[in-house]
């Protein structure tokens, strides 16, 4: 990695910490949230983020935006919403009597889902292939996406009325997944009074370029993990996969998640390489998600959580 004593190194911590600050603002009181969120943005990891209505969740999507010098679009998933309008399609020019291709909004650096499980399994699906692969296909034609592409989608509770549950296959493609919840007291009484006259949206800066973005995500990749750590995130999937109350354990890519968001950590905190506290830290939002428990064992209170937590403390850590 960068030396964080170099000159590129201290650029990078300071443009982080500008960075973290601008959402400090709009978000109050959840620095541990924020923290995830870039660690997430390092891994080049799309994010999750769940919660009732009115927590913040399209606002902290928004102000990332607005903080990075990058082109943003937003997609308000709703029922009526059909795979084209978030990727494009041909539409037909009477001028020219040919079709030509309309470039749908996934078509930028920072794509917003909001409310992604409001849209049905089949638009949801739109999205697969891009967050996967970077690129979009229509008419058989296969488009790339631009460089960085950074997904960051909100959902209500499935519980709540009009949410459709979103796919296993499109669960595992986000890296990591996050709830805010409600803001204690004094950041409640803080956020009141920073709306008295104006959103503080409307005051944020742009702080971080996509090229210094991706000069810091390609530094995250060389971060060292040790054998030892390797095998300690193996350990912590494999046990997942073993365990009788879960219909699905984590997938390879929740173990590649797991290892890219650990060197994230260890590059924020300005290490060398990762330690095990980086792994446990992040196993529960990097791997609960994706794991499907039995339905028996759901209404008795189980959860991918919960089991993550219990994994984490049966299995020995690395010295």
């Amino acid at each position: 990695m960068a030396d964080p004593t170099g000159r590129d190194g201290r650029e990078s911590m300071a443009a982080l910490a500008q960075l973290k600050a601008n959402l400090g603002q709009v978000i109050r009181g959840k620095g541990g949230a924020i923290d995830l969120l870039l660690t997430a943005l390092l891994a080049d990891g799309h994010v999750l983020i769940e919660d009732v209505p009115g927590t913040g969740k399209t606002t902290l999507a928004k102000a990332l935006a607005v903080s990075l010098k990058a082109r943003f679009s937003r997609i308000q998933f709703t029922p009526d919403l059909l795979p084209t309008d978030i990727t494009g399609g041909m539409v037909y020019s009477a001028a020219t009597g040919s079709f030509t291709f309309r470039p749908g909004p996934v078509q930028a650096n920072i794509v917003l889902a909001d409310e992604i499980n409001r849209a049905s399994p089949r638009t949801q699906s739109a999205l697969l292939e891009a967050m996967s692969e970077r690129q979009v296909t229509t008419e058989g034609e296969s488009r790339p996406l631009p460089r960085p592409f950074w997904v960051v989608a909100t959902q209500n509770p499935i519980e709540h009325n009009g949410t459709y549950p979103l796919p296993e296959a499109q669960l595992d493609r986000f890296c990591m997944k996050l709830a805010l919840g409600y803001p204690a007291r004094e950041d409640e009484l803080q956020l009141l009074r920073d709306q008295e006259t104006v959103h503080p949206l409307d005051s944020l800066t742009p702080v971080l370029e996509t090229a210094a973005l991706a000069r810091m995500q390609e530094a995250v990749r060389r971060v060292e993990v040790e054998a030892s750590v390797l095998d300690y995130i193996v350990r912590l999937v494999e046990r997942t996969r073993l365990e009788p109350r879960l219909r699905l354990g984590a997938s390879p890519r929740g173990a590649l998640d797991l290892r890219r968001c650990a060197q994230a950590a260890a590059f924020l905190a300005g290490h060398d390489e990762v330690r095990p506290d980086d792994v446990q830290r992040l196993a529960v939002p990097v791997l609960a998600h994706r794991l499907l428990v039995d339905m028996k064992a759901r209404h008795g209170g189980l959860s991918g959580e919960t089991v993550v937590a219990e994994v984490l403390r049966a299995e020995p850590v690395p010295a």
